[in-house]
């Protein structure tokens, strides 16, 4: 039980140092933030093998990484919530972690694809959620004139959300079904 424990810590420090150095390799879209990288396949991959937990805890390390290297802070609260909160709630795609490792011990592709695609979904549309809320409340002088700050921040944070998510999702489907092992941790 001991060593579950380490390497459940150890699979997670590492899986959130790559998400970090994944950002690295990015499409750069705005100079505010936001970029197109395969930054939350780790964090997903970490949710689905070791649970919201796991999702949880590696979501939250890299928003700290985040945080503390290469950080856009307006204030405090908006630091909290693009960072912290938005980063932390990526590991919700654990909530589907159960019915992929069904799928992969059934050897029904196609459901794994779906449940792959369903985590990835509900993880970057909580994170696009607090972005979005981030956008609306700390960025609204960024809007152009006359445009809504609500559709301002919806097309500024979808921008680089969407394209991410189904990246990261294709990323996924490929290397979870490549092998039913990747997902065991006994």
């Amino acid at each position: 039980m001991q060593n579950k424990k380490i390497v459940f810590l150890v699979e997670v420090a590492i899986f959130s140092s790559l998400a970090y150095l994944l950002d690295f390799l990015s499409f750069k879209i705005w100079a505010q933030g936001g970029s197109v990288s395969l930054s939350m396949v780790p964090v997903f991959f970490i949710a689905f093998r070791w649970g919201i937990k796991g999702g949880l805890l590696s979501g939250l390390l890299y928003g700290a990484l985040q945080l503390i290297t290469t950080p856009y802070i307006y204030s405090i609260p908006q630091a909290f919530m693009d960072y912290i909160l938005a980063f932390t709630l990526l590991g919700l795609a654990g909530l589907v972690s159960g019915r992929i490792k069904t799928s992969l011990i059934e050897g029904n592709k196609s459901k794994l694809s779906t449940y792959i695609i369903l985590g990835a979904l509900i993880g970057s549309s909580i994170r696009f959620l607090a972005h979005y809320i981030g956008g609306i409340i700390f960025f609204a002088d960024y809007a152009p004139e006359g445009t809504p700050v609500a559709l301002y921040s919806l097309l500024y944070n979808g921008s680089y959300m969407l394209p991410a998510f189904i990246l990261s999702s294709i990323v996924l489907i490929l290397m979870v079904s490549s092998s039913k092992r990747l997902l065991q941790t006994n």
